[in-house]
């Protein structure tokens, strides 16, 4: 991390069980290796803790300039957590985090690779176009190193 800011957390979703509904946070805690306290992961509950050929992520993000773009192409709204991300981001080009370490707030995470949309996503946003939508810019998958607050409004520091 060389202490540039490159973006900031415009949102935060977690959902409580596999399928529950996105609810919005304005502060959430991350745990190392763990996930996000209060989310379907960080207690083994989410779709890809079923699956056994998926690694789960601690924390996802996805481009707020993604959904915009999805929206206007596809006629998609992702916007209230529909899109199934942890983390909304604003100013930041995801892909380029891939393998990097960064400060989120007070945690650091490492982007380990891409986040892509599935059908099971689709279906809980009753969009039949969203895994399409998001095809090829779906977000981050990240794994939490250092624990800490992740707030809205935070700067994403590399």
């Amino acid at each position: 991390m060389t202490g540039s800011g490159v973006g900031t957390v415009e949102r935060i979703h977690v959902a409580s069980g596999t399928g529950g509904e996105p609810e919005s946070r304005e502060a959430v805690e991350a745990v190392a290796d763990r996930g996000l306290r209060g989310d379907r992961y960080f207690d083994g509950d989410g779709i890809y803790n079923e699956q056994a050929d998926l690694e789960p992520s601690d924390v996802t993000f996805i481009a707020a300039e993604t959904l915009a773009a999805a929206a206007e192409e596809y006629g998609v709204d992702l916007d209230a957590g529909a899109h199934r991300r942890n983390v909304t981001t604003r100013g930041v080009a995801l892909d380029e985090l891939i393998g990097e370490r960064f400060r989120v707030g007070e945690a650091v995470v490492e982007g380990t690779g891409h986040c892509e949309p599935c059908g099971y996503m689709a279906d809980l946003a009753e969009q039949a176009d969203a895994a399409t939508a998001l095809d090829g810019r779906g977000g981050l998958d990240a794994r939490i190193v250092e624990s800490g607050t992740i707030a809205v409004g935070d700067e994403i520091v590399r």
